[in-house]
Protein backbone atom coordinates (compact mmCIF):
# COMPACT_ATOMS: atom_id res chain seq x y z
CA UNK A 1 0.00 0.00 0.00
CA UNK A 2 3.11 2.26 0.75
CA UNK A 3 3.96 2.37 -3.08
CA UNK A 4 0.20 3.11 -3.96
CA UNK A 5 0.23 6.07 -1.27
CA UNK A 6 3.52 7.57 -2.59
CA UNK A 7 2.42 7.98 -5.97
CA UNK A 8 -0.91 9.22 -5.45
CA UNK A 9 1.38 12.03 -2.94
CA UNK A 10 3.32 12.53 -6.39
CA UNK A 11 0.97 12.58 -8.96
CA UNK A 12 -1.83 14.42 -6.90
CA UNK A 13 0.25 16.39 -5.27
CA UNK A 14 1.94 17.75 -8.41
CA UNK A 15 -1.27 18.22 -9.90
CA UNK A 16 -2.53 20.11 -7.11
CA UNK A 17 0.11 22.89 -7.36
CA UNK A 18 -2.46 25.67 -8.48
CA UNK A 19 -5.09 24.47 -5.57
CA UNK A 20 -2.20 24.74 -2.62
CA UNK A 21 0.89 26.38 -3.98
CA UNK A 22 -0.02 28.74 -6.84
CA UNK A 23 2.75 31.32 -5.88
CA UNK A 24 5.41 28.46 -5.52
CA UNK A 25 4.79 27.49 -9.11
CA UNK A 26 4.76 31.20 -10.07
CA UNK A 27 7.80 32.04 -8.63
CA UNK A 28 9.25 28.82 -9.73
CA UNK A 29 8.42 29.85 -13.69
CA UNK A 30 9.69 33.15 -13.01
CA UNK A 31 13.17 32.10 -11.74
CA UNK A 32 13.32 29.30 -14.38
CA UNK A 33 11.26 29.10 -17.11
CA UNK A 34 7.51 27.36 -18.18
CA UNK A 35 9.39 25.06 -19.64
CA UNK A 36 11.84 24.17 -16.68
CA UNK A 37 8.39 23.54 -14.95
CA UNK A 38 6.72 22.08 -17.59
CA UNK A 39 9.78 19.13 -17.37
CA UNK A 40 9.59 19.36 -13.49
CA UNK A 41 5.22 18.85 -13.90
CA UNK A 42 5.94 15.99 -16.22
CA UNK A 43 9.10 14.32 -14.64
CA UNK A 44 6.85 14.03 -11.27
CA UNK A 45 3.89 12.95 -12.81
CA UNK A 46 5.20 10.51 -14.56
CA UNK A 47 6.84 8.99 -11.91
CA UNK A 48 3.79 9.39 -9.41
CA UNK A 49 1.62 7.47 -12.34
CA UNK A 50 3.95 4.87 -12.44
CA UNK A 51 4.30 4.25 -8.61
CA UNK A 52 0.54 4.25 -8.57
CA UNK A 53 0.12 1.94 -11.44
CA UNK A 54 2.57 -0.62 -9.62
CA UNK A 55 0.78 0.16 -5.86
CA UNK A 56 -2.33 -0.47 -7.06
CA UNK A 57 -1.27 -3.64 -8.63
CA UNK A 58 0.55 -5.36 -5.91
CA UNK A 59 -2.67 -4.15 -3.51
CA UNK A 60 -5.00 -6.42 -6.05
CA UNK A 61 -2.82 -9.42 -5.29
CA UNK A 62 -3.78 -8.91 -1.33
CA UNK A 63 -6.62 -7.20 -1.35
CA UNK A 64 -8.10 -5.74 2.28
CA UNK A 65 -11.87 -5.36 1.97
CA UNK A 66 -13.94 -2.99 3.34
CA UNK A 67 -17.19 -3.74 2.27
CA UNK A 68 -19.67 -6.09 -0.11
CA UNK A 69 -20.58 -4.89 -3.37
CA UNK A 70 -23.78 -5.68 -4.49
CA UNK A 71 -23.23 -6.57 -8.58
CA UNK A 72 -25.55 -3.62 -9.20
CA UNK A 73 -22.94 -1.43 -8.76
CA UNK A 74 -20.84 -2.13 -11.06
CA UNK A 75 -23.45 -1.24 -13.90
CA UNK A 76 -23.92 1.36 -12.42
CA UNK A 77 -20.15 2.27 -12.78
CA UNK A 78 -20.65 0.86 -16.24
CA UNK A 79 -23.38 3.66 -17.03
CA UNK A 80 -21.53 6.54 -15.68
CA UNK A 81 -18.82 5.77 -17.03
CA UNK A 82 -20.57 6.98 -20.56
CA UNK A 83 -20.85 10.65 -19.36
CA UNK A 84 -17.40 10.71 -17.92
CA UNK A 85 -16.30 9.68 -21.14
CA UNK A 86 -17.87 12.35 -22.79
CA UNK A 87 -17.07 14.72 -20.38
CA UNK A 88 -13.48 13.79 -20.75
CA UNK A 89 -13.87 13.76 -24.96
CA UNK A 90 -15.26 17.45 -24.18
CA UNK A 91 -12.00 18.72 -22.82
CA UNK A 92 -10.03 18.01 -25.86
CA UNK A 93 -12.77 19.06 -28.58
CA UNK A 94 -12.20 22.34 -29.98
CA UNK A 95 -15.74 24.51 -29.96
CA UNK A 96 -18.10 21.96 -28.12
CA UNK A 97 -20.61 23.28 -25.93
CA UNK A 98 -19.97 21.22 -22.95
CA UNK A 99 -16.83 23.39 -22.42
CA UNK A 100 -18.50 26.48 -23.16
CA UNK A 101 -20.68 25.39 -20.65
CA UNK A 102 -18.95 23.73 -17.92
CA UNK A 103 -15.19 25.41 -18.50
CA UNK A 104 -13.15 22.46 -17.07
CA UNK A 105 -15.26 18.82 -18.30
CA UNK A 106 -12.07 17.11 -17.66
CA UNK A 107 -12.09 17.60 -14.10
CA UNK A 108 -15.81 16.63 -14.23
CA UNK A 109 -14.86 13.59 -16.18
CA UNK A 110 -12.84 12.77 -13.62
CA UNK A 111 -14.75 13.23 -10.68
CA UNK A 112 -17.53 10.61 -12.61
CA UNK A 113 -15.19 8.28 -12.79
CA UNK A 114 -13.95 8.39 -9.58
CA UNK A 115 -17.13 7.90 -8.17
CA UNK A 116 -18.33 5.37 -10.67
CA UNK A 117 -15.56 3.32 -9.19
CA UNK A 118 -15.68 4.06 -5.70
CA UNK A 119 -19.28 2.73 -6.18
CA UNK A 120 -18.17 -0.93 -7.89
CA UNK A 121 -15.17 -1.44 -5.75
CA UNK A 122 -14.34 -2.38 -1.97
CA UNK A 123 -11.12 -2.69 -1.38
CA UNK A 124 -8.57 -0.32 1.10
CA UNK A 125 -6.57 -0.07 -2.42
CA UNK A 126 -9.98 0.98 -4.57
CA UNK A 127 -10.71 3.58 -1.66
CA UNK A 128 -7.25 5.62 -1.51
CA UNK A 129 -7.06 5.17 -5.43
CA UNK A 130 -10.36 6.32 -6.49
CA UNK A 131 -11.19 8.24 -3.02
CA UNK A 132 -8.09 10.54 -3.42
CA UNK A 133 -8.93 11.36 -7.36
CA UNK A 134 -12.77 12.03 -6.45
CA UNK A 135 -11.70 14.69 -3.49
CA UNK A 136 -8.74 15.75 -5.72
CA UNK A 137 -11.34 16.55 -8.85
CA UNK A 138 -13.76 18.42 -6.33
CA UNK A 139 -10.97 21.05 -4.95
CA UNK A 140 -9.01 21.22 -8.35
CA UNK A 141 -12.42 22.07 -10.39
CA UNK A 142 -13.54 24.66 -6.96
CA UNK A 143 -10.23 26.11 -7.51
CA UNK A 144 -10.23 26.03 -11.59
CA UNK A 145 -13.71 28.03 -11.82
CA UNK A 146 -12.45 30.56 -8.81
CA UNK A 147 -9.65 31.12 -11.05
CA UNK A 148 -11.92 31.48 -14.23
CA UNK A 149 -13.96 34.16 -12.16
CA UNK A 150 -11.11 35.84 -10.81
CA UNK A 151 -9.86 36.46 -13.71
CA UNK A 152 -13.35 36.88 -15.63
CA UNK A 153 -12.89 33.73 -18.31
CA UNK A 154 -15.40 33.62 -20.73
CA UNK A 155 -15.25 30.61 -23.03
CA UNK A 156 -16.91 30.77 -26.51
CA UNK A 157 -20.02 29.40 -27.15
CA UNK A 158 -20.00 26.27 -29.09
CA UNK A 159 -20.99 24.62 -32.60
CA UNK A 160 -24.16 22.12 -32.55
CA UNK A 161 -21.71 20.05 -34.95
CA UNK A 162 -18.91 20.15 -32.36
CA UNK A 163 -21.18 19.18 -29.60
CA UNK A 164 -22.33 16.46 -31.55
CA UNK A 165 -19.13 15.07 -32.33
CA UNK A 166 -17.69 15.16 -29.07
CA UNK A 167 -21.28 13.08 -27.90
CA UNK A 168 -20.25 10.32 -30.79
CA UNK A 169 -16.58 10.04 -29.68
CA UNK A 170 -16.85 10.22 -26.90
CA UNK A 171 -19.95 7.48 -26.87
CA UNK A 172 -17.04 5.43 -29.23
CA UNK A 173 -14.23 5.68 -26.62
CA UNK A 174 -16.58 4.45 -23.67
CA UNK A 175 -17.66 1.81 -25.79
CA UNK A 176 -14.27 0.49 -27.28
CA UNK A 177 -12.58 0.93 -23.74
CA UNK A 178 -15.25 -1.04 -22.37
CA UNK A 179 -16.46 -3.89 -24.17
CA UNK A 180 -12.28 -4.28 -25.31
CA UNK A 181 -9.68 -2.86 -23.46
CA UNK A 182 -10.86 -2.31 -20.19
CA UNK A 183 -10.71 -6.61 -19.68
CA UNK A 184 -7.11 -6.96 -20.94
CA UNK A 185 -5.81 -3.61 -19.39
CA UNK A 186 -7.22 -3.71 -16.02
CA UNK A 187 -8.41 -7.36 -15.58
CA UNK A 188 -11.73 -6.43 -14.91
CA UNK A 189 -14.78 -7.13 -17.61
CA UNK A 190 -17.40 -4.48 -16.86
CA UNK A 191 -19.79 -5.81 -19.70
CA UNK A 192 -19.26 -9.74 -18.66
Amino acid sequence: MTVLVLGLLLFLGMHSARIVAEGTRTGFIAARGEKAWKGLYTLVSVLGFGLVVWGYGLARQQPVVLWASPTWTRHLAALLMLPSFVLLTAAYVPGNGLKARLGHPMLLGVKTWALAHLLANNTLADLLLFGGFLAWAVLCFRSARARDRAAGTRYPAGSAARSGLTLVVGVIAWAVFGFWLHGPLIGVRPFG
